[in-house]
């Protein structure tokens, strides 16, 4: 089910707030590499209507909250390159979407890596690779189920934003948006009560594995969903959620099946940013067809984390990248 966009969901940026925002991006780049110390400026001179619609998106205060995601509509891209043809190609680094991309992910929190996705890098290139088009994650081209972001990880981000450059030649790829608030009404008491206990297991997703020849592990046990009963979270991955009896097992496809009950197929263009609450929604990806021609479709992906423990910040083999999973196993 596709479910309608609603002006909630969108701030539409009017030309001038376009212009500002394009130019404290160019004065962004590069200081997430070194030091965050001059970007609380930089976020205190951001359009004051976009500073408050993205707050008070991350603080629950929007008309659409329990929707999990917020669509940002008008950003400046500059002039852009093919799209890249092989895996973390660092085509774009330097860019100013690389500014506009750490000033909005600052703003929500922390902009951060991880440091064995794409060895720590802290803004991702989301594109297809030709010989990977069945690949579940964002090298890939096939259909994408729904997930929240490392669901794996002790440390997942509390958001991650998706800025769509380049859109898919037959403009139809939906970037897919599904509520944990909205689908909980799709499930009984007793599949509630389930994905509220600590039975399920999530194996290390594939850009944390790539070029691994060893079993892949897993993290677990946890809930599927937990929180507040009337703003319930969710830490569930369609792909690699798994559980080892029936009852669970079936509760987690009823989660699924919940999702997609609820979900909002959101085809992005170029210039659009989705922001994501990663613990409230889950996401996908639709399936499209890639020509590798050099104008496939194209996205670039932050992370960002409201909190970052003292130790972990102690053990970051660089600025903003957290410590490999092998470190702080158990810790959390």
């Amino acid at each position: 089910m596709t479910t309608s966009l609603t002006q909630q969901h969108a701030h539409q940026l009017s030309e001038a707030e376009s212009h500002r925002l394009w130019q404290l991006s160019t004065l962004a780049v590069g200081t997430a590499q070194a030091s965050a110390s001059a970007l609380p400026g930089l976020l205190l001179d951001l359009p004051r209507a976009v500073r408050g619609a993205l707050l008070d998106f991350a603080e629950g205060n929007a008309g659409n909250a329990d929707s999990g995601f917020f669509l940002l509509r008008g950003v400046t891209l500059g002039d852009l390159p093919d799209t890249p043809a092989v895996h973390h190609s660092g085509t774009l680094d330097g860019h100013p979407t690389d500014g506009t991309l750490t000033l909005v992910a600052d703003l929500l929190g922390s902009l951060v890596g991880y440091q064995e996705e794409k060895d720590g890098a802290l803004i991702h290139d989301v594109h297809p690779v030709r010989g990977e088009e069945r690949r579940i994650e964002n090298s890939g081209s096939v259909a994408f189920d729904f997930h929240t972001e490392n669901a794996h990880h002790p440390l997942r981000p509390d958001y991650l934003g998706l800025l769509c450059v380049r859109q898919d030649h037959e403009r139809t790829a939906a970037t897919r948006v599904a509520s944990v608030r909205r689908a909980v009404r799709h499930l009984t008491a007793e599949q509630l009560a389930i994905l509220r206990t600590p039975q399920f297991y999530t194996s290390y997703a594939a850009s944390f594995t790539r070029g691994s020849t060893l079993p892949v592990p897993r993290s677990g046990p946890h809930p599927a969903i937990f929180g507040p009963h009337d703003r319930p979270f969710m830490r569930f991955h369609s792909h690699t959620t798994h559980a080892a009896g029936a009852e669970a097992t079936a509760a987690l496809k009823a989660l699924a099946e919940a999702l997609e009950a609820v979900c909002h197929d959101v085809v992005l263009e170029p210039g659009e940013l989705v922001v994501v609450d990663n613990h409230v929604a889950a996401h996908g990806r639709s399936g499209f067809t890639p020509r590798y021609d050099g104008r496939d479709r194209w996205l670039r992906r932050f992370y960002s984390l409201r909190s970052v423990p003292g130790w972990a910040r102690h053990m970051m083999p660089r600025q903003r990248v957290l410590p490999a999973l092998e470190d702080i196993q158990g810790v959390l």
